[in-house]
């Protein structure tokens, strides 16, 4: 009897230990579609959708803006505007966001001109960077969402929970891959219904073979204060 015991507590132990140690985060290609809500004071309501690709592999992040036709043509005809001036558009340059020890470096891409402009840590906030590797790679810190209330939410997803939290009048959901260690949906907003944010992922069903930052190594390096005045 006091061995089945010991046993059942080891394996227990083992269980619990299993339980909070999180997955390795695999390599990933990933469609990601933003929507954002806004009610204002005066009963105008502003809607925001856009898409973006991700790559995650160890070590690297690549995020790209998926343009739509109309965007490319809009693009082409304001090229020239700026051919004459220096002009840095972080939203439209593919981003690289790597891990380097324990520092997180952040570059943007420019394939059309070759060009590789490195991002120094006092200017995140200029290009909307938080800085965080966790958030970059996971697209939400997995020790904030293992910090979250479970949810009576189901989830149609094997492995997938849902999170919720509310707190001072907004809220804040996430479902959780556990096995691809990425949220799937991720909604926000306030209680008053004059604000909501939604972000839908979807893991490809296969890996890229070319993986873009392996081909930069040749481009020109510049820094993001060559495109300040």
């Amino acid at each position: 009897m006091i061995l089945r015991t010991a046993i059942f507590t080891v394996a227990l132990a083992t269980a619990q230990a299993q339980a909070a140690t999180p997955l390795p985060a695999p390599a990933l290609d990933l469609r990601i579609q933003y929507y954002s809500k806004a009610i204002s004071p005066e009963g105008v309501t502003r809607e925001v959708r856009y898409e973006e690709t991700m790559l995650r592999r160890p070590g690297h992040v690549w995020v790209a803006r998926v343009l739509p036709p109309q965007a490319l043509a809009t693009g082409q005809a304001s090229d020239h505007e700026h051919s004459v001036h220096k002009h840095f558009n972080p939203v439209l340059l593919p981003r690289h966001v790597q891990q380097d020890g324990d520092r997180t470096r952040l570059e943007y891409v420019d394939a059309r001109k070759k060009e590789v402009i490195a991002v120094p840590p006092g200017e995140y906030g200029n290009v909307d960077f938080d800085g965080s590797w966790a958030n970059a790679y996971y697209l939400f810190d997995p020790k904030l969402v293992h910090a979250m209330p479970l949810s009576q939410r189901q989830s149609a997803v094997p492995g997938a929970r849902w999170r919720e939290q509310v707190r001072n009048g907004g809220f804040r959901r996430v479902l959780w891959d556990e096995q691809r260690q990425i949220p799937l949906v991720i909604e926000s907003g306030d209680q008053a219904a004059t604000t909501f944010q939604r972000v839908e992922v979807q893991a490809q069903a296969s890996l890229a073979t070319v993986l873009p930052w392996q081909y930069v190594k040749a481009y020109s390096q510049r820094d993001y204060g060559d495109f300040l005045d």
